[in-house]
């Protein structure tokens, strides 16, 4: 099979399309062909680039989140038979970044591949009439969004929740999953067409914290009384503490990335003298998987998809993520020719 594979550190063009040994479906496990996996700004990128916070051994295949069609199945496996259309979970569990976890495309050969070899338990059916790419994406983000904001903010229904990178995955997904939770949602991004793309999504109000103060603004439309929850993901040492001021008092930060670089000033006397919470957490459950993939198929969760391009275009596909130039994923499909 065909499969991209890095064997050392550096920028896109390191990874290479190589010709490789299909693998083989262990116990337990399954074989898929892949039709779709999402290039991650943090766990392709930066995994890619030697930057990653936890030790990743070379060689290896990235791709994280891959569907496709099952089409071998190993000893043992009774959960799922050859033509199922599957989605894999990253994580299992609301505490599973434990290194003790193979995860794909980190740990094990990802999904930037023709097959990718899977535990069984960690995949999820796709429901018919979802296309693969929205399965992806859908199962990739949205879960982690109710991991946060349901289990970690317990967020409830009236409660304002400040989205910041609205326009990206777990953005995107942060937004549509308050709006589930019946919460009212200020859609923050860096500029007016990514502030858009959450307005459409379903958001109340919008911000673009480039253009206007940030904390002004979310005050102003919560008439001066702050917002219960942000939802952070960029970790930008200008925008955080910003996001972090918008806090009304018992107020809750969470957080599952650090792509403007995760190191962020923070204002102790204003977490206690607030009470206020800071609450850093990954994961996911299957029944939220499911859940998701359900409600994408009824229509009430949206992707946002910038474009999807062939394996052989892997390197301009990191190329495009690192320079921030679309809006939305990208998808890679190795059944594209």
């Amino acid at each position: 099979m065909k499969a991209i594979v890095i064997r050392e550190f550096g920028p896109p063009g390191v990874m290479k399309l190589e010709e490789v040994p299909t693998p083989e479906p262990g116990p337990g496990e399954v074989l898929i062909k892949v039709h779709a996996v999402s290039v991650n700004r943090t766990l392709d990128a930066v995994v890619r680039a030697g930057k990653y916070a936890r030790r990743v051994t070379l060689p290896l295949t990235p791709g994280v989140d891959p569907s496709g069609v099952v089409t071998k199945v190993g000893p043992g496996v009774t959960i799922r038979k050859v033509g199922d259309r599957v989605t894999v979970q990253l994580r299992s569990g609301n505490d599973s970044g434990a290194d003790s976890i193979r995860n794909l495309g980190l740990h094990a050969w990802g999904g930037y591949a023709e097959y990718v070899r899977a535990e069984a338990s960690r995949t999820a059916i796709v429901p018919d009439g979802l296309d693969f790419a929205t399965a992806t994406v859908v199962s990739r983000h949205t879960p982690t969004a109710f991991t946060l904001l349901r289990d970690r903010a317990k967020l409830q229904p009236g409660e304002w929740v400040l989205v910041m990178g609205a326009a990206g995955g777990l953005g995107s997904a942060g937004v549509q999953v308050a709006k589930y939770l019946g919460a009212k949602v200020i859609a923050a991004a860096g500029s007016a067409d990514r502030v858009k793309v959450g307005l459409d999504l379903g958001a109340d109000a919008g911000v673009n914290y480039r253009a206007q103060d940030l904390t002004i603004e979310a005050m102003r439309i919560t008439e001066g009384k702050g917002v219960n929850v942000v939802f952070e993901n960029i970790g930008d040492p200008e925008l955080f503490p910003k996001a972090f001021a918008s806090l009304a008092r018992r107020g809750r930060l969470v957080t599952a990335g650090g792509h403007g670089g995760g190191i962020v000033p923070l204002d102790v006397n204003r977490l206690y003298q607030n009470h206020l919470s800071v609450i850093g957490a990954t994961g996911e459950t299957p029944e939220d998987v499911t859940l998701s993939l359900k409600a994408a198929l009824d229509g009430r969760f949206k992707v946002v998809i910038d474009r999807i391009m062939p394996l052989s275009q892997a390197v301009q596909a990191h190329e495009l993520v690192e320079s921030r130039a679309g809006i939305g994923k990208i998808i890679l499909d190795p059944t594209l020719a």
